[in-house]
């Protein structure tokens, strides 16, 4: 008769293993502008041999595209899901506590913005500031990317942990002050603070932006751990 006690038991930990290295493998892969199979096999510590192996079970399933260069990009599916992780209701819900922190810090109207086609963003959700004078509600409503410190911010002009300072970009005696909320090495939104020029110091604006920086930063932060630290400043 044969024991196949060992061969059950171990079954679970050989497919979370080969889930795991799918998995970091994936990453790898997500995180580059296309990767060479060396590459991913060296940051996913796995040998050529197996990478290869799970490239092509992820190409075979969408999750990965090997492009006419040998390298290995996001496949179809990959991104067909990371549209729907990343859509508006759910964008919104990631960033409120951020927007709260800031109005809490600032007491200035802070805004959530995306892109909307190349040349325009769009003002996704609000958290209105407490200040008798403040900004109005600009959710709907769609800006020019030139010219606006959100629209920098979206458009890969501002490095992570950086932000940019515009006064009277979208509107007279406005001063902006955003910084890009990224997913991996993407852009997904900006986060800004939108107050009366009058208010907006030098200094005023120095501190908006470091708080901007340090809030972006935490939006997609991994579960149980901190957002990269980086120190913040001006685009």
């Amino acid at each position: 008769m044969v024991d196949t006690t060992t061969e059950t038991a171990a079954a679970p930990d050989a497919t979370t293993r080969a889930a795991d290295r799918a998995l970091g493998l994936l990453r790898v892969v997500c995180e580059n502008d296309g990767v060479k199979l060396a590459d991913a096999a060296k940051a996913a510590d796995l040998s050529a041999s197996t990478a290869l192996r799970l490239l092509r079970t992820l190409e075979a399933n969408g999750f990965a595209a090997k492009r006419e260069d040998g390298l290995y990009r996001p496949g179809f599916r990959m991104v067909q899901l990371g549209v729907q992780a990343l859509s508006h209701e759910s964008l919104v819900a990631t960033s409120q506590d951020a927007l709260r922190s800031l109005v809490a810090r600032t007491g200035e109207s802070a805004y959530l913005s995306v892109a909307a086609g190349s040349t325009d963003g769009l003002y996704l959700a609000i958290e209105e500031g407490t200040h008798t004078v403040r900004h109005i509600n600009w959710v709907g409503r769609t800006f020019p990317m030139v010219g606006s410190a959100a629209g920098e911010a979206l458009q890969g002009s501002v490095a992570p942990g950086s932000f940019a300072v515009v006064a009277e970009g979208v509107e007279p005696d406005i001063t902006a002050v955003a910084a890009p909320v990224m997913a991996g090495s993407k852009v997904v939104a900006a986060l800004s603070i939108v107050a009366p020029s009058y208010r907006t110091t030098a200094e005023a604006a120095q501190t908006f932006g470091a708080l901007l920086a340090a809030e972006a930063g935490r939006v997609f932060a991994a579960p149980g751990g901190d957002a990269a630290v980086v120190s913040p400043r001006p685009s």
